[in-house]
């Protein structure tokens, strides 16, 4: 009986050096679960921050695309709207060129009967001064 008292002792003792080095090992594995849980909720944290980050710069961004878009949708109206100008531009500027055209034409056809008609008067002159220059010498002569 005291034998089976001895290695029972023994047993317990050992089972409670078994216990305690679960025990501690269970610590240990609590305190590491503890760490990674640590880890895992300041990496989540980061994580979060990062995609708030990005879903504010895809806010902005957007705010930015519709900025430019409005820009583009004005600039696109106002080119048309030059356009329509520079299109009116061109067919008074067309206009006029047929008018200078016209007036060319016209000022060579009075510079031409301008022409003919000194040209003619010189002719006239011509024939008067040599007729003056007849009686000039007839008028000479009889006297």
């Amino acid at each position: 009986v005291a034998m089976e008292t001895v290695s029972l002792e023994h047993q317990i003792q050992s089972v409670q050096r078994h216990i305690a080095f679960l025990k501690k090992e269970q610590m240990e594995l609590l305190h590491d679960l503890h760490l990674e849980i640590l880890r895992l909720q300041k990496h989540c944290s980061e994580l979060t921050h990062d995609l708030e980050m990005k879903e504010l710069e895809a806010r902005q961004q957007d705010v930015l695309d519709r900025e430019l878009e409005e820009k583009c949708r004005v600039m696109e109206a106002q080119l048309q709207e030059k356009e329509k100008d520079n299109l009116e531009l061109r067919k008074e500027l067309q206009h006029k060129e047929t008018l200078v055209a016209a007036l060319r034409s016209s000022l060579r056809n009075k510079e031409r009967r301008f022409l003919e008609e000194l040209k003619r008067r010189s002719h006239r002159v011509t024939i008067l001064d040599t007729e003056l220059q007849k009686q000039t010498e007839a008028a000479a002569y009889l006297s």
